[in-house]
């Protein structure tokens, strides 16, 4: 059997409601500033509870899409398009024409919704107009595959293509895929991470007759991880994209190397739909660690899911502290949910870039909104103001609705 191949970061792109860029984007959560205010994607004066949201800026992202040349379609797919775009050109990987200077670049994506709001115009047109009111076209707009095919035809990325549908843990599933496949042997690079918009009224009033969301009436309180005072998350869109190589191809070429994959854990908790278990997260962060091979003890801080629900922040808290040990009362925890709301099956993508731009720069953002700690989040919870921190190993979590469990273990970039 070959030996295991290391895992490096090389490119990542960013389009957030905190910013387009990376640049922009960490400067923001650095500085302390939320991107979530009130809704402006339709009316949600009366019929609506939630109405706090995270969006990204619209006159911003059509701009870029006019400066990208890409044809405006679902809004999911025209952010995982310049997502993708600004990590493959970022990794050096993009010839003049915006084509993949290599062959055999695997496309895997993760996302919970994908063409929401293509569907739900599909379905609004029907009901409206009967038969004249359906394009020719509904079906493959409407796929999930929409995205990854895009991707993957724009950028002449002919390795094998795919999404990962699996809630709020979709993108860090994909990455977990990629990190693989590459790890493995079965491909040498990776575009993967996670596209997600939410923000059609017919989907949004489905989340929020659920009831899991912020209904505080003041945008910039509204999402509280880990305090006392939270009442559920607020949505955000977004999306993020890493490119993924091995590190011998990474030095052959002579990339800038960001950060590594260095481990991957997933699990089912098998229990409940919307009620996380403790032992589901464990058996992931364990697993994670294991595939690592690394220990609890060299973890330098956590990305945690941290949704700012009830149920959610404090079983993580628990399945935390059960895997750190005595370690949990040292290491610095973090949700960047405070800033750009639960973009659900993009978050892990969002958050594992921010993450590896805290291990480039020893600094982790603050806990916005996080005023009275939950004693039952019994851990070293970041305050309102960001740290400074000399780690070199990070635990990225994610946790979704049906039980789905992902961890990743991320490294500063080798030295050398």
């Amino acid at each position: 059997m070959n030996a295991k191949r290391q895992v490096v970061v090389t490119g990542m792109g960013l389009i957030t409601p905190l910013g387009l860029d990376e640049q922009t984007f960490w400067q923001n959560m650095l500085a302390g500033r939320s991107a979530i205010r009130r809704i402006s994607a339709f009316d949600v004066a009366e019929l609506y509870k939630a109405k706090n949201g995270a969006e990204v800026d619209s006159e911003q992202l059509a701009a870029a899409l006019e400066a990208a040349k890409i044809r405006a379609s679902d809004r999911t797919v025209d952010m995982g398009l310049l997502a993708a775009s600004a990590a493959l050109a970022s990794a050096g990987l993009l010839d003049a024409e915006g084509r993949c200077t290599e062959k055999g670049v695997a496309t895997i994506i993760g996302s919970g919704g994908g063409p929401i709001l293509t569907v739900e115009e599909g379905y609004r047109r029907f009901a409206e107009l009967g038969d004249r009111g359906m394009r020719p076209t509904s079906i493959i707009r409407g796929m999930l595959n929409v995205i990854c095919s895009h991707l993957s035809m724009r950028y002449r990325l002919t390795g094998p293509n795919y999404m990962v549908v699996s809630a709020c843990t979709s993108s860090t599933n994909a990455m977990g895929i990629a990190f693989r496949m590459i790890r493995d042997g079965y491909a040498d690079r990776a575009l993967c991470g996670g596209t997600e918009s939410f923000f059609a009224s017919l989907v949004y009033r489905c989340w929020d007759k659920l009831g899991v969301m912020s209904t505080n009436p003041d945008p910039a309180a509204a999402s509280r991880p880990f305090d006392t005072n939270r009442d559920g998350f607020v949505l955000g869109e977004g999306a993020g994209m890493l490119v993924l190589e091995s590190l011998e191809q990474a030095k052959a070429r002579g990339a800038v190397i960001r950060g590594e994959i260095a481990g991957y854990g997933e699990s089912s908790d098998a229990e409940h739909m919307t009620r996380p278990s403790v032992e589901g997260q464990v058996r992931a962060m364990r697993a994670a660690l294991e595939s690592a091979e690394t220990s609890a003890d060299e973890i330098g801080f956590v990305n945690a899911h941290g949704t700012a629900t009830k149920t959610n922040d404090e079983c993580e808290s628990k399945s935390v502290r059960e895997v750190l040990g005595g370690s949990a009362d040292r290491v610095p925890v973090a949700s960047n949910k405070s800033f750009f709301g639960h973009m659900l099956g993009a978050s892990g993508a969002v958050e594992t870039a921010a993450a590896l731009l805290g291990l480039e720069c020893g600094r982790v953002p603050p806990n916005l909104n996080l005023v009275n700690p939950d004693p039952l989040c019994n851990l070293n919870l970041v305050g309102k103001d960001a740290i400074d921190v000399n780690a070199s190993v990070v635990m990225k979590n994610s946790f979704g609705f049906g039980g789905n469990n992902a961890v990743l273990i991320l490294r500063k970039a080798p030295v050398g």
